[in-house]
């Protein structure tokens, strides 16, 4: 009973904590990707909690093209030792090929949510304060744009009434259907 009443606390702990640092870290990556203002005091903040460890890794990781792999390499790592040690308080064991696939698709889940999340935002801040620009939205319109600039291709022009928030939450809704369960799947085959 005493092994239970601690272990769930701290599983959720750790899982939040790890969460909260792999967000930033994915977010830092996708700002640096989508060439968000630097100088934004959200960018600033992101840069100052994730610099550290990024800068070391960048020693031995170098860059591709805008791809910035240290950041890639150290949400997945930070993924995966989390799931390892959650799994391990759990009383659970794991492969690495299995916890490799299941740490992939953990963050794949967290890009397609914070996709959802910003195009969803976008489109109500749109809709509630047309025009207003401050630091928040600078965020969500480079997150969002490249997106729903594809998105715009797509759609037919209806006369000022923009459908492209809503087909790229249907895109990303349906690429979590898709992707998701078969990455899930998988992890459990291997583990």
């Amino acid at each position: 009973m005493g092994a239970t009443y601690m272990t769930n606390p701290i599983i959720f702990l750790i899982d939040t904590l790890f969460s909260l640092y792999i967000l930033a870290v994915l977010l830092r990556f996708l700002l640096q990707w989508v060439n968000a203002e630097f100088y934004n005091p959200i960018s600033q903040m992101l840069v100052k909690i994730t610099h550290p460890p990024i800068k070391f890794l960048r020693r031995f990781i170098p860059a591709v093209g805008k791809l910035d792999t240290s950041s890639i390499v150290l949400a997945m790592s930070l993924q995966m030792l989390a799931d390892y040690v959650i799994l391990l308080l759990k009383g659970m064991s794991i492969g690495f090929a299995a916890l490799t696939v299941l740490a992939f698709s953990q963050l794949l889940s967290l890009l397609l949510n914070v996709l959802i999340f910003a195009v969803f935002a976008r489109a109500l801040l749109s809709l509630l304060s047309p025009g207003a620009f401050n630091d928040v939205t600078a965020v969500l319109y480079s997150l969002t744009e490249p997106l729903l600039s594809a998105c715009r291709r797509l759609t037919p022009d209806l006369g000022g009434i923009d459908l492209s928030p809503l087909i790229a939450l249907i895109g990303l809704q349906l690429a979590k259907m898709l992707l998701l369960p078969p990455l899930q799947q998988l992890a459990n085959l291997i583990g």
